[in-house]
This record gives structure tokens, sequence and C-alpha cells, in this order.
């Protein structure tokens, strides 16, 4: 039988599971590890098995003989009220022996006594049984504003992980699922794998493919948009609510809980991961965010902002004066560019 069919009777009767529980060391631990990791759906049994395996002590056996047998059964009963003082009252005690013996009467206790500690032993156990079998080696990769990365991940997958975005996930996949979680924005270029789903949480939304191209990005706002390029996703929400999407189309997540499809820009939605910074009739507000991520820049404005304004414009890969030379020429909108400040002033 091989491992991952085992029951917990099964961990309970193998020597080399037994082993790594009760004296680990290289080789068993290494190896444990690595089937846990490939095994997730086993961690419950396999925790249940090595505490009780932790909470067993192994003892000598100990003959008792019989004046202490009496000697205990006398003491339980002084303590429970009943004396001992008359041969009225012993004998009266003989005829409750023929039902239960005095040996079966302190072996029961004894036996209690013995569960009672196990359950003791296996509660102080918990945390570093746990420690053992739960710890799986985690991976964080986070980009600071005006920093793009791309990163391949153990089943050959990538992502195009955009500024101010931060990505976590373990350094092996188990056999289940690959699960990574985003904070920010982030294109994914997933290998097909049907009995490994990929799955990206991010906020409280969970899109789940099998292979397929797609960009999630989650907004200072609180809102979230999945927009799918090639392939298949589903989408789940807090709530439970379940959105399948085609490509070409995004789902927008609304922080209040609202969802609706809709189609997108390739070029808007998509362009920050070919190097072009794209805006379509943003706003001055707008505007000031994408540049502080773009660049790693401050912005501060002096002045009031303008109110309307509205601005469109793709820059492939400029430097930062000429694309705020090419947002405010007509505008009559100033700037001065301090290292990694940027001062714009608005005189009206």
């Amino acid at each position: 039988m091989r491992y991952r069919d085992y029951k917990l009777e099964h961990f309970l009767a193998d020597e080399f599971f037994i082993q790594w529980v009760k004296n680990p060391d290289a080789n068993n631990r290494h190896f444990w590890e690595k089937w846990l990791q490939e095994h997730p759906e086993k961690r419950a049994t396999v925790l249940e098995a090595a505490q009780l395996i932790r909470a067993v002590k192994y003892r000598t056996h100990v003959v008792v003989s019989d004046s202490v047998y009496v000697e205990a059964f006398e003491n339980i009963l002084r303590a429970s009220g009943h004396g001992l003082s008359t041969q009225g009252d012993l004998s009266g005690i003989s005829q409750w022996f023929c039902f239960f013996t005095l040996r079966k009467l302190v072996a029961m206790l004894v036996l209690g006594f013995c569960a009672w500690m196990a359950f003791v032993h296996m509660i102080q156990q918990q945390q570093e049984v746990d420690h053992v079998v739960v710890e799986v080696p985690q991976v964080t990769k986070q980009n600071p504003y005006g920093i793009k990365s791309l990163i391949t991940l153990t089943d050959g997958s990538k992502v195009h992980l955009n500024a101010g975005s931060s990505i976590a996930y373990p350094k092996e996949f188990g056999s289940e699922a690959r699960v990574v979680r985003l904070t920010g924005e982030a294109f994914f270029e997933v290998e097909p794998e049907f009995e490994r789903p990929f799955i990206v949480e991010t906020g409280n939304a969970r899109v789940e493919v099998l292979g397929t191209s797609f960009n999630v990005n989650q907004q200072d706002g609180g809102n979230i948009s999945v927009a799918l390029v090639t392939g298949k996703v589903r989408v789940k929400d807090e709530s439970g609510s379940l959105v399948n999407l085609e490509p070409n189309e995004m789902l927008i997540m609304e922080q209040g809980g609202k969802l609706h499809k809709t189609g997108f820009d390739p070029l808007e939605v998509l362009g920050w991961k070919e190097k072009r910074l794209v805006f379509k009739k943003d706003s001055f507000e707008s505007v000031k965010q994408k540049i502080e991520r773009w660049y790693g820049v401050e912005v501060q404005v002096k002045g009031k902002s303008p109110q309307g304004w509205a601005y469109t414009g793709v820059y492939l890969d400029e430097m930062l004066e000429n694309v705020l030379t090419g947002i405010f020429y007509t505008s009559g909108i100033t700037y001065r560019i301090e290292g990694k400040k940027v001062t714009i002033t608005n005189p009206r």
C-alpha cells in the first residue's frame, strides 16, 4: 500500500512514520516534509497520528500485589465517606465484590488516569507537531513604486508583477492546487495543468484557472478587476457568487459587493506590461497616482487641482520629464523635478 492511500491506523503501525515522529533525523525528516508538500490533503490524518504516537509512553510492566489493591480500594472508600471500622461494613462490601472485584476497580481507575495523562500530553505536543507537519516554505516578492518584474514559478507559469504590488506563493506547489496571493496588479501566463488548477487570491476574490492569460488588478480604492486575454477563468467573491469569463471580457468587483462584466481596451489594461504608460480620459488625480506608481516619485500639488480636467495619451518607456512636458504643455500647469520629488503648480 502506498502512503497516499494510508488511513490513520496505517500510519500508527508504520515503523518509518513512528521513527520520524519519535526520533526524527535528517533522512526521515526530509522525506516526510517533501511528502506532505506533495500530499497536503493528508495533513490532518498525519497530524492526528503524530499526536497519538507522541502521547504514548512505553514503560516496563509493573505487577501490583493484592495488598496494594486492597489498600488503594480502602483509601477510595474512606475518601468517599464509607468507613471500614466494623466487620459488618466489610461483610457488606464483600457482597459488592462479587459483582466488581478490587482488581477491576483499581484497573479502571488506573486506565482512566492514564487516559487523562495521555490527553494532557497530546495538548502539550500540539504546537511542536503542528510546526513539523504544517510548515511550508513561502516566497514573497514585492515591487516598490517605479519597479516592475517578471517572475517564473516552479510550474513554469510567468507572473508580470506591476509596480507597487506584491505576490506570495509556496516554494513548491502541492499536488492539489497552485495557489498564489496577490496585492496590487499582475499579469499571469499560466501553464495548463488539468489536475492542478491555478488560483489567484486577491482581496475578497478568488480567481481559478487551468491554463490561460489574464490580468488582475486590486485597486487602491478596493475595487478588483479581472481581464481575460486567453482561456477561461472562474471568479468567486466572498459571498460565494461565481462568474465565468470568456476572452476579451473583464469582471469588475466593487468594494460594496456589486459585480458587472464589460469589455476592455487591451492597450489601456495591459499596456503597462509592455512598458506603455497609458492615460485615457484620466482625471488629474488619476494622472498623479499613475505617475507616482510608474516612476516611484512623490507628487505634490501647489494650488487647486483643476476641475473637469482630463488627459489622454500613450508613452512608451519615456523619461519622467518628457511625460510631464507632454501632459502639461498646453494647460498652463508647471512642474519641477527634484530627485524623487515632483512639484506641480497650478496658477489658477
